[in-house]
């Protein structure tokens, strides 16, 4: 039979992902650093269904599913591999409780635009798992190729209920009731339960046609089948006419990114235009020293990416981390800038963990780097006197996060360290720039030291140790 697209015979060790183990269809798995997905014998039929049907072509050119190619399959023959496919690579892979509520808005929508263009291929999709999408910047794309299966006249969507509570149950938490409600994603990895949403939300949500349907009708149909199969025929218009109002639902949530902690940061701030003007003129000339970069380089505390687009602009990848979620949505609603700048939620005290299974089926913060280089900017002292962590364990956790660091330090004189000192006792007495330069001595070493000309402030260009690896490894 003629083969479609070209392949390639890859070798060598192994490794299975270890979020890959749920779908008998397949897996995921890495060799000779390459990402591979297994598609198991008795998927075959349906893989091939997809890719012949035009599904996966329609997809590729809405650019709502990462394209792959086909490789050989015959080194994993023994372990009942039908096909092997090697997808195009990620440059971050990233959780529903790390993103905004309008990276949840989009990738809800996605789901839902890709699950009517399989209908009208004659497919559904078999899952429809928030883990399943990713952002290629300010993208959202499938990254399953095997959550599809043929669409069963009259069945109801086997999807429905993990959409809601993947999607519509934390959206509608955050929109309706309190945008940290999203926070609840990470404890209910398998989606926030219709019940517990149906119960959150304030009784005036019955009279919205969309919530009283999906969520609180939902749920209380759900607690009364328990864990039986939904029954009842449903015809294909019904069906499409659910994903309308589904859609609809959705497209309704809105929030105001406003009132929180650091929404208003950059009108807040002590620094002068020309000041501003200067650190972002230092900050790029560091990013030129150390690029190109093999890898991306992560903006710890970016607040809404100000400096996180000047590492984008120069063709790197950049993670835009921050704990505040108006700063984080501000930033992924204005910086549309492709591929190369992904807004996320991360809370540096608190980061993502391992969890689900065995604590491996998601990964923490740490295990998906190291990033090539990070930016801390206006960011120890937050750390240091507003969570009471020492330098040196600042130091330890930056130099197990990437290679290159270009940190600022905020002395205890500037306006916005005496904000935090006023609501506490002044215990830092290491809190000096000598006290900095010394914690961070072991771990790095320094390539500059830059005053920002019009402040008290001063910017370090590192590069991690030889040492500082070996003892972080051990």
């Amino acid at each position: 039979m003629r083969r479609s697209t070209p392949r390639t015979t890859i070798k060598g060790p192994e490794t299975r992902l270890a979020a890959s183990f749920r779908d008998p269809s397949g897996f995921v798995f890495r060799q000779d650093g390459n990402l591979l997905r297994q598609v198991n014998a008795v998927y075959l039929p349906v893989y091939r269904q997809f890719m012949a049907s035009g599904l996966y072509q329609d997809l590729v050119t809405a650019r709502l599913i990462v394209e792959h190619e086909e490789v050989d399959p015959a080194p994993w023959a023994d372990g009942g591999a039908a096909a092997i496919l090697k997808p195009k690579p990620l440059s971050m892979i990233a959780y529903p409780y790390e993103w905004c509520f309008g990276q949840l808005k989009d990738a809800a929508l996605a789901t839902l635009d890709i699950q009517r263009r399989a209908l009208d291929k004659g497919m559904w999709l078999k899952d429809a798992s928030a883990y399943n999408i990713q952002f290629v910047g300010d993208r959202p794309v499938l990254i399953d190729t095997l959550s599809f299966d043929p669409y069963v006249e009259g069945e109801p969507w086997p999807a429905y209920r993990q959409f809601c509570e993947h999607f519509l149950s934390p959206l509608a938490l955050m929109s309706w009731v309190d945008i940290r409600l999203g926070r609840l994603q990470r404890e209910y990895i398998d989606g926030v339960p219709l019940d517990l949403c149906s119960n959150l939300l304030p009784g005036r949500s019955k009279l919205n046609p969309g919530l009283a349907i999906h969520v609180h009708a939902h749920a209380k149909a759900q607690s009364s089948q328990g864990e039986r199969k939904a029954t009842g025929k449903v015809a294909k218009n019904g069906l499409l006419g659910m994903l309308d109002s589904l859609r609809s639902t959705i497209q309704h949530l809105e929030w105001k990114p406003e009132g929180t902690v650091w929404a208003n940061y950059y009108n807040e701030t002590n620094y002068t235009d020309s000041a501003f003007a200067e650190k972002k003129r230092l900050v790029g000339s560091m990013l030129d020293a150390v690029s190109p970069v093999d890898g991306a380089i992560w903006d710890l505390g970016a607040n809404t990416g100000e400096f996180s687009v000047l590492v984008a602009e120069r063709g790197i990848d950049c993670v835009s981390w921050d704990i505040d979620p108006a700063a984080v949505e501000r930033n992924y609603r204005t910086h549309r800038l492709g591929p190369k700048l992904l807004p996320l939620l991360q809370d540096l005290t608190n980061p993502s963990s391992g969890t689900g299974w065995a604590n491996r089926e998601r990964d923490s913060l740490a295990a998906r780097g190291p990033a090539a280089g990070l930016l801390a900017l206006a960011l120890v002292h937050h750390l240091a006197i507003g969570n009471n962590v020492p330098l040196e364990d600042v130091a330890d956790y930056f130099a197990s996060l990437a290679e290159w660091a270009i940190v600022e330090f905020v002395p205890k004189s500037d306006s916005q360290t005496q904000r935090l000192l006023a609501s506490r006792k002044d215990i830092y007495a290491n809190y000096t720039l000598e006290g900095f330069e010394a914690a961070f001595a072991g771990r790095f070493e320094m390539h500059r030291k830059e005053a920002i000309v019009g402040t008290e402030r001063t910017l370090y260009l590192l590069k991690r140790r030889p040492s500082a690896t070996i003892f972080l490894a051990a």
